[in-house]
C-alpha cells in the first residue's frame, strides 16, 4: 500500500512541477496515467484488505493514504480545468470510466480464458488417465486369457 501511496505522490509531484513551470498538460500525460494507475491499486488494495478475513492493518492509515490520494485528485483536477482546454475534465473522466470498465472487461475475460484452459487440462489428464486404465484392463484380460 506504502509502495503505490509512494508512487502516485511521487507522479504528482513531477505533475504540478512541471505544470507550475509553464509546461502544458500534455507534456505529463505519462506521469498523469503512473498517478491514475497507482490510485486505482491503492483502492483496489484497500478494498481487498476490508474483504479479507484476516484484516489487521491499520484502517486510520488506509483512509489518509486515501485521503491524500483524493487531494491530489481534486489538485489535479483543478489543473486541468484551469490550464486544460474546455471541457478536458469531464471527457477525462468519461475517457477514464471508459478505460476502467474496459480493465474490468479484460480482467473477467482472462479469468474465464484462465477457467477454461484449467477445465481442458483436467479433461485431458482425465482421458489420458481413463485410457491408462483402459489399457491396464486389456493387458489384464489378455494376460488371464493366455494371450500373452
Amino acid at each position: 500500500m506504502l509502495a503505490e501511496l509512494a508512487a502516485a505522490n511521487s507522479a504528482y509531484q513531477i505533475i504540478k512541477t512541471a505544470l507550475a513551470n509553464g509546461k502544458e498538460i500534455s507534456s505529463v500525460a505519462s506521469h498523469i496515467g503512473a498517478f491514475i494507475t497507482n490510485q486505482d491499486d491503492l483502492r483496489r488494495k484497500v478494498e481487498k484488505k476490508k474483504r479479507s478475513a484476516f484484516h489487521q492493518g491499520n484502517d486510520f492509515e488506509e483512509f489518509m493514504a486515501l485521503e491524500a490520494i483524493k487531494e491530489k485528485e481534486e489538485e489535479l483536477k483543478q489543473y486541468m480545468i484551469i490550464c486544460g482546454r474546455p471541457g478536458l475534465w469531464n471527457d477525462w473522466l468519461k475517457f477514464s470510466a471508459q478505460a476502467r470498465k474496459d480493465r474490468i472487461a479484460a480482467e473477467e475475460a482472462r479469468k474465464k480464458h484462465i477457467e477454461r484452459m484449467i477445465e481442458i487440462a483436467v479433461i485431458a489428464i482425465a482421458c489420458i488417465v481413463g485410457l491408462g486404465v483402459f489399457a491396464v484392463i486389456i493387458y489384464a484380460a489378455m494376460k488371464a486369457r493366455g494371450l500373452i
